[in-house]
């Protein structure tokens, strides 16, 4: 009687990945408790996704060369007809880059993909490969974008080694595949989307483009913790990791890069989902800002930065008195801890009685800012709210507010300083530690302060009422 083999099997982190041959409660990698499962694999020598690919004749014969004898040429990056999409890549798509993107169910990953795959100007062809949706289902969305197709050709499967087999045949310039928790190779015998089979299927993928050219988009989805579904050496195995993100009850999407092996992490793309599809925005601080004739207290524009792009954004506070014993705190894309903090300088350092009053903040247009420079903009929305005084909509605020109360510089200051003076502003209050070679024709509309008491000298209606 013939004996049959013994299934293998391991056990997965689901958080980090890490692999152990017995179930243990704590991941000794990462420290999450009870986050390792058990997972098939029984793995096969073949490489059927070889079959068919010709690759280089040096494969296999690489030998160790001196840094300086390394041959190097200047990289072609190709152009995907989508600006916001290159701005991030660090200004164009590499050939034989593999790139990941991730967001949450219906923020528009496939549409953005979609998009990218059937405007690409030139005579690229472009192999869209979905797991998830029928070709039905794609051509229904394309017609809703509105776009003229081109080289785009769609293919249905989720079987590895036949989507090798089709890029084979069509030899394709960028390869898209929707998404990677759907894909499946028999050389793992586990079910797609488990942990051994996103490894192994990225790191297919990984071959394929660097040994064939190809670009590869991957779309992944994420956990409920907001990280990418699966282990975390999946970031390591891809060239470019963007993040997909925005919020449901706005239109606006912002494209965000963790990690890009040709570009800055520092830039992003920013989008406004419509009917037909997403659209680029160009100028998002027209868009952030609101369009009002009367004034009113409690609001104040702050010069940040998202990635390298200066935005300018919103700040709007609200001052009551409490009816509670303990003063609510409440801020929504802003930092509740940074906002404490600064209510508790305004209480020590100018006099501010804060506490018996409720204090809420908000940033406007569904935006969350981590950057610092928002400080000076939320004590000012917060002051003029509290005193009920409206502040000048033409003044707009950039700088850190440190503990002691000083008004502390921050980086790009030219950069910001543009974006403000290109929408109209006429005062820009900014600390006056930051001004070292400064441009002139920047210097006329600079209102320079070092304390939060200057700054209430400064706007004569707010110092009037609030004694420091």
């Amino acid at each position: 009687m013939a004996k049959t083999a013994k299934t293998k099997t391991a056990f997965f982190c689901s958080n980090c990945g890490a692999q152990s041959p017995k179930w243990v409660g704590r991941c000794p990698s990462c420290g999450e408790w009870n986050t390792y499962t058990e997972e098939v694999i029984g793995r096969t020598d073949r490489q059927a996704w070889q079959q068919g690919l010709t690759f280089a004749p040096e494969q296999g014969k690489n030998k160790p060369l001196l840094i300086q004898d390394i041959a190097s040429h200047a990289l072609t990056r190709l152009d995907t007809g989508n600006r916001e999409l290159d701005r991030v890549l660090g200004g164009g798509l590499v050939p034989g880059s593999f790139v990941l993107i991730g967001g949450e169910p219906g923020i528009g990953k496939s549409t953005l993909m979609l998009q990218v795959a059937l405007q690409i100007p030139g005579n690229q062809k472009i192999l869209y490969v979905s797991g998830e949706e029928s070709g039905q289902q794609l051509k229904m969305r394309a017609e809703r974008l509105g776009l003229t197709p081109n080289n785009c050709f769609i293919l249905t499967e989720t079987n590895l080694d036949d989507i090798f087999t089709q890029a084979a045949r069509l030899q394709p310039d960028i390869l898209v595949a929707d998404s990677i928790q759907t894909l499946s190779t028999p050389v793992i015998d586990a079910s797609a989307g488990s942990i051994s089979q996103i490894k192994e299927c990225a790191a297919q993928l990984q071959r394929y483009a660097k040994e064939s050219g190809v670009s590869v988009f991957v779309i992944g989805h994420i956990t409920k913790d907001g990280n990418l579904a699966g282990p975390k050496i999946l970031e390591h195995i891809v060239d470019t990791v963007l993040h997909f993100e925005g919020d449901r009850n706005y239109g606006y999407r912002i494209l965000r890069s963790i990690k890009n092996r040709f570009g800055s992490t520092n830039e992003i793309g920013i989008y406004e989902m419509q009917g037909n599809g997403l659209r680029e925005v160009e100028n998002p601080s027209e868009i952030l800002l609101s369009r009002r004739e009367e004034q009113l207290s409690g609001t104040a524009i702050a010069a940040t930065l998202e990635g390298l792009r200066p935005i300018m954004v919103e700040v709007q506070a609200l001052v009551s008195p409490t009816a509670y014993s303990v003063p609510q705190r409440s801020a929504t894309g802003f930092d509740l801890r940074r906002l404490n903090m600064l209510l508790a300088v305004l209480e020590k350092r100018c006099g501010a009685r804060l506490n018996q009053k409720d204090v809420f903040l908000n940033i406007a247009g569904g935006l969350r800012v981590d950057d610092p420079a928002i400080d000076l903009a939320v004590i000012a929305a917060v002051l003029s709210s509290g005193q009920d005084i409206p502040l000048d909509p033409k003044y707009c605020f950039a700088a850190e507010v440190g503990l002691t109360g000083e008004i502390r510089p921050v980086s790009r200051l030219e950069q910001r300083l543009a974006e403000a003076e290109k929408l109209g502003f006429e005062q820009i209050f900014v600390s006056r530690y930051g001004l070292k070679g400064m441009k002139p024709e920047f210097q006329s509309k600079i209102v320079p302060v070092s304390t939060l008491f200057e700054l209430f000298q400064k706007i004569s209606k707010l110092h009037a009422s609030v004694k420091p």
